[in-house]
């Protein structure tokens, strides 16, 4: 559970990392903030090899130009019951996060 929340987090971290990795467009209707795929996944990989020890960035994109969306993965070893499990349990959190410019 503890590991998996610690996941949560560092998802959550990037993804709002992952906002600010906007370009700014103007047009008639003004200026606008937009993200990139290519400036969400350089700024969650930098939250992601500064904070984590054990977990990869398994995605990072922008599907609407607005919002930041993280996946990250690692693998939690059971300290007791290793022996049933040798591999580990494989987790993952996905997080989101909007950028907007006003």
């Amino acid at each position: 559970h503890i590991a998996q929340k610690r996941l949560d987090s560092l998802a959550d971290a990037a993804a709002l990392a992952g906002a600010d990795g906007f370009v700014l467009s103007i047009d008639a209707a003004g200026v606008h903030a937009v993200l990139t795929p290519d400036g969400v996944h350089e700024q969650a990989e930098a939250v992601v090899d500064a904070i984590a020890t054990d977990a990869v960035l398994v995605e990072a994109s922008a599907p609407d130009g607005m919002t930041a969306r993280v996946t990250v993965a690692a693998t939690w070893h059971p300290p007791l019951v290793s022996a049933l499990v040798p591999d580990g349990v494989a987790l993952q959190s996905t997080a989101s996060s909007r950028t907007a410019l006003h």
